[in-house]
């Protein structure tokens, strides 16, 4: 069987492409940069480097190799051999359906981020801290928190730099005119000196807990910092 496994809540997509990896002992992981024709032949012919296995697992496929003769090739080969092996692509994003048509018989596995997570960053402001904290335990019933955390790091940081046009950064750059309008509007809720002293607080956050020096659930330490809000 060929599956793909794509989505915009990468944290959740990727444990369950690892989790579905560990089920087999003999399992291959590639990326996509090791991923050729010949190889894929060795595979599974059972010759050349790989010995015999009937599960290949291969990461960011689709977009790094991008549309190209090469890549068509590798899909019609991993197709062919779909029925008589297990191959699981994973993907980082959310791909287009056009790309997901034109890969037949392909069982699709899509993780979404859910919808409330999108309506917590849309309710940063000052003094809501309550509805924050609802949100987000809607939100981590459906979604990793620490997914949620990236988002609400990304968020304010955007939400900084629009409150200083002197500094932009690449994310603003790239949010459509649309999109800036409604994050403008809600960084002027917002003293940008509270705004600076929100990211640094989530700054902190992130070492400790990279660092394992946080003393506390990730989960508490975000509901504290959203009654800081």
């Amino acid at each position: 069987m060929l599956t793909i496994i794509h989505g915009s809540d990468t944290a959740l997509s990727r444990k369950y492409f690892f989790d579905e990896k560990q089920k087999f002992q003999d399992a291959v992981l590639l990326d996509a940069d090791q991923v050729n024709l010949t190889d894929l032949t060795q595979l599974f012919q059972g010759g050349g480097l790989f010995g015999e296995t009937k599960y290949l697992f291969i990461e960011q496929l689709l977009s790094k190799k991008k549309k190209s003769t090469e890549l068509t090739e590798i899909l019609s080969y991993l197709e062919k051999h779909a029925s008589e092996h297990t191959i699981i692509l994973w993907e980082g994003k959310d791909l287009e359906q056009s790309t997901l048509k034109t890969i037949k018989n392909a069982n699709i596995k899509a993780f979404k981020l859910p919808q409330t997570l999108f309506q917590l960053l849309d309710a940063l402001q000052p003094g809501s801290g309550k509805i924050l904290i609802k949100l987000f335990h809607q939100t981590i019933q459906n979604s990793e928190p620490e997914m949620v955390f990236f988002m609400l790091i990304r968020q304010i940081r955007i939400l900084l730099a629009l409150s200083d046009n002197a500094n932009p950064i690449d994310e603003v750059k790239r949010i459509q005119p649309w999109q800036k309008s409604k994050l403008e509007s809600q960084a002027k809720r917002f003293d940008p000196t509270h705004l600076r002293d929100l990211y640094n607080k989530l700054f902190q956050l992130e070492i400790r807990q990279k660092t394992g020096s946080l003393s506390i659930p990730l989960v508490s330490a975000i509901d504290f910092f959203f009654l800081e809000v």
